[in-house]
């Protein structure tokens, strides 16, 4: 046991660049890939994964407006989309569910939420 935790003291005084060859002498000289056994430990991890990846990119998606709110939630649109024209929030908002941002930042897609929210659509981010 003694001889395992020094292995272990070792391999921890590593940097990644002297890791790497070690993987890449380890696959030579025992003939495998760790590729493989590293995928699988990221399944088994898969509930961390997610919440590790920050997505800085997201997607407002128009589900519904309901027909007593549509004039407010087109005002709404073309309030959060500039450049968009009447007869093109018109057919936005009676097209849903449709995008009505892409690619936006999260304080962007949040503040365009709210408005559409506020309007009365019904509004997911993606």
């Amino acid at each position: 046991m003694a001889d395992l935790a020094n292995i272990v003291e070792q391999l921890s005084k590593l940097t990644v660049v002297e890791t790497a060859e070690l993987v890449k002498k380890l696959e030579e000289s025992w003939g495998v890939s760790a590729a493989a056994p590293v995928a699988v430990a990221a399944a088994g991890a898969g509930a961390a994964a997610p919440a590790a990846e920050a997505k800085d990119s997201f997607d407002v998606i128009l589900e519904s407006a309901p027909a007593d709110k549509k004039i407010s939630v087109i005002k709404a649109v073309r309030e959060v989309k500039a450049g968009l024209g009447l007869a093109e929030a018109k057919a936005l908002v009676e097209g849903a569910p449709k995008p009505v941002l892409e690619g936006a930042n999260k304080a962007d897609s949040d503040a365009a939420k709210k408005k559409l929210e506020e309007a009365g659509a019904k509004v997911t981010i993606k």
